[in-house]
């Protein structure tokens, strides 16, 4: 136990002290970004950028040819993709399909909680997107980008629990640790990466319950409802929440058992190209 108590006054102390080590985004994605701000940006330019990497690529037509963006005709190549998506778009997605690369570790045990962690992520993402499209106004892919990033916090903590193996013999204390720490963590990574507000709120208060932002359906409500809806069955705290009491479940009608959150199917094939 000395070692688990260690590993959290180092872990709260290096937060309190600002000398956490935060992950970086890929390099692709960065440079997607700052491709993207160039006032003489165009499709051919960021679709140069993109193509640097195969699987990113693939990816991204995947997810141009999915329910989120399908229109007439199949898209086939990069460039099309970016100008029938435009740049503000095509930079969210990019930013959020490099982030697989993130979630590895080193040893067996981190690996396979980094490889479930993105799993949940990408399931998030999916309902997210369909809420967004089914229940507001709001930006798809901005939903989406939400439900991808709503447990980053996940990340230092368990890259940091791999030098810690009394901590990783011990998955309750590890899972009670990640359920404390991982928002605070995830609003501080998103802060040092730029984004907007509204998705560093995300990360921030995705399981803060209590949360209201009022009468307007906001990113943290719709990434809330599908966090609840994706541990539904499960032994996690959300899968046993009574969602009558929650405002985001109330404002987005989820508040009872004949809820509708859109097209699974849709948002099922959206994860399945987020998880490859």
């Amino acid at each position: 136990m000395e070692m688990i108590e260690a590993f959290y006054t180092g872990l709260i102390d290096d937060i309190s002290n600002n000398k956490l080590e935060l992950p970086t985004l890929p390099e692709v994605a960065l440079k997607v970004r700052d491709t993207v701000e160039d006032d003489n940006v165009n499709a051919k330019k960021v679709a140069d950028v993109i193509g640097s990497d195969a699987a990113l690529s693939a990816r991204l037509i995947q997810v141009a040819n999915s329910p989120m963006y399908r229109g007439n005709n199949l898209i086939e190549d990069i460039q099309t993709a970016v100008a029938r998506m435009g740049f503000t778009v095509t930079r969210d997605l990019v930013v959020g399909l490099a982030m697989r690369q993130m979630f590895q570790a080193t040893s067996d045990v981190t690996d396979l909680r980094l490889r479930l962690t993105w799993e949940h992520s990408t399931q998030v993402a999916g309902l997210t997107t369909m809420l967004c499209k089914h229940f507001t106004k709001l930006k798809p892919d901005q939903a989406m980008l939400a439900g991808l990033v709503h447990d980053i916090g996940v990340l230092p903590i368990l890259v940091r629990a791999e030098d810690y193996p009394e901590l990783l013999e011990n998955p309750k204390q590890l899972d009670n640790l990640t359920r404390e720490l991982h928002s605070r963590l995830g609003k501080m990574i998103l802060d040092s990466w730029d984004f907007p507000q509204e998705l560093i709120d995300v990360a921030a208060q995705h399981e803060n319950l209590k949360y209201d932002s009022g009468d307007k359906i906001d990113y943290v409500d719709l990434v809330q409802v599908a966090n609840i809806q994706a541990h539904l069955g499960t032994n996690h705290p959300l899968g046993s929440v009574d969602v009558s009491k929650i405002p985001s479940c109330i404002k987005l009608g989820m508040s009872d058992e004949e809820h509708d959150i859109g097209d699974i199917d849709d948002a099922a094939e959206l994860q399945g190209i987020l998880v490859a």
